[in-house]
């Protein structure tokens, strides 16, 4: 059985974006392509409304790209018990109220019993300085809390 995996949005959209002059966000860029190219057939991909919903926005012809490549992903439905723990998460103050929707994401994911979540979104989901807390959490709440993690965490180790 494959791992399974949450790709969150910040994946898709530097999937399709416009190669960036910022080194850095080139740099993601570039690893993810790598991953999708090389590495996403060792997982079995998954994503949520809420993912839908943030792909959608913006200028219209970058958001039919995001959302095709949505619509080669498995489709997960938001628990309804998902607000809960995300309303926890942010209560507990292990991301932001500003970040609602990066909470979600994690406990759509950790509901789902999805191994990783995929995303280069540091500041709220992937952050060392917080995953001890949303890792508690999740925990209270009877869960296991996926791996929160980039692209280049799941590319393949030589």
């Amino acid at each position: 059985m494959k791992p399974s995996v949450y790709v969150e949005t910040s994946v898709i959209s530097y999937l399709t974006g416009r190669p960036s002059r910022d080194l850095v966000m080139a740099a993601h860029q570039e690893v993810t392509h790598e991953w999708w190219s090389n590495r996403r057939a060792a997982f079995s991909l998954f994503y949520s409304e809420a993912v839908r919903d943030e792909a959608s926005m913006g200028d219209a012809q970058a958001a039919a790209q995001r959302l095709a490549l949505l619509d080669a992903l498995s489709l997960l439905e938001i628990p309804a018990q998902a607000f809960d723990l995300a309303n926890a998460l942010v209560q507990a103050t292990a991301l932001p109220a500003k970040a609602r929707v990066d909470a979600l994401h994690i406990a759509i994911a950790a509901y789902e019993r999805m191994d990783f979540v995929l995303t280069w979104n540091f500041k709220h989901i992937a952050n060392a300085q917080s995953a001890s807390k949303v890792r508690q959490v999740c925990e209270s709440f009877g869960l296991v809390c996926p791996v929160l993690c980039s692209p280049l965490e799941l590319l393949e180790v030589n």
